[in-house]
């Protein structure tokens, strides 16, 4: 299990995920993702869990997939196993995920980074799609999340030429939340984890879903996502509350129901 090590602390309604192959500057193999796909599946499902940071290394935040175990694959491989599988779970996850990323995030770990909804970066942080310096390109969806995130053109180039972008560019290009110093990632995540995990969770899952459904759906189609959420959350607890607190000048107590 050295292989899929992922380290876990929970405090005030927050999980800290980190990833643990320091050998291979956290490497992606399956034994991995299939790990953190466990995880964050199973902190979906904890009450007591409202909101989740995912981080690696000093060095690297992951520093992209394990070369040496797909070296050793073919076509038939990936058709036989459903290699992605683990990539589709982690996306599906309801409650939302922060990304604290120093040093490198390259290939599978920009992906990784991109799958979470937010990412703060350390000044230290690389992010780019160098696949095509191997004969390869993204395959866990650094094509579309990227052109999502940045555009066409700029995915264009980074997809094309394999070069990295440095924090602020990512920052420029609307990759990242913020930069700030290596030292103060983890605390700035995590202060931003925690300040979602004092909203109403209901609310917070609703408006992830809405907010993720506007890259996929029409300008209507979203719009109608967005109302039937909206008229939802009025069957809440935590509605009638949060409106209750508001009125009588007072702190809301949400309890996700």
């Amino acid at each position: 299990m050295s292989e899929a090590r992922i380290m876990v602390e929970t405090k005030d309604h927050v999980a800290l995920l980190r990833l643990h192959r320091p050998h291979v500057l956290n490497a992606l193999n399956q034994a991995l993702v299939k790990r953190l796909a466990d995880l964050l599946e199973e902190l979906d499902r904890e009450d007591g869990v409202r909101a989740i940071v995912l981080t690696g290394g000093d060095k690297a935040f992951a520093a992209g997939a394990d070369i040496q175990e797909l070296a050793g694959m073919d076509a038939v491989d990936f058709v036989n196993r459903p290699y992605f599988a683990d990539w589709e779970r982690i996306r599906r996850v309801a409650k939302p995920i922060i990304a604290a990323v120093k040093g490198y995030a390259l290939g599978g770990g920009n992906e990784l980074a991109m799958c979470c909804d937010m990412i703060i970066a350390g000044e230290s942080a690389k992010f780019g799609q160098p696949e095509i310096n191997i004969g390869v390109m993204p395959g866990a969806g650094g094509t579309q999340r990227l052109t999502k995130a940045i555009g066409k053109a700029k995915a264009m180039e980074l997809i094309l030429t394999g070069r990295m972008l440095t924090a602020d560019e990512a920052l420029a290009w609307g990759l990242v939340n913020r930069v700030v110093p290596d030292g103060q990632v983890e605390e700035e995540a995590l202060a931003l984890a925690g300040e979602i995990a004092q909203k109403p969770p209901i609310a917070v899952r609703l408006a992830k879903q809405a907010v993720n459904r506007a890259q996929e759906l029409t300008v209507e189609q979203g719009l109608q996502f967005e109302q039937h959420a909206f008229y939802l959350l009025f069957s809440s607890e935590d509605q009638q509350e949060g409106m209750k607190a508001f009125m009588e000048k007072r702190k809301p107590q949400f309890k996700g129901k």
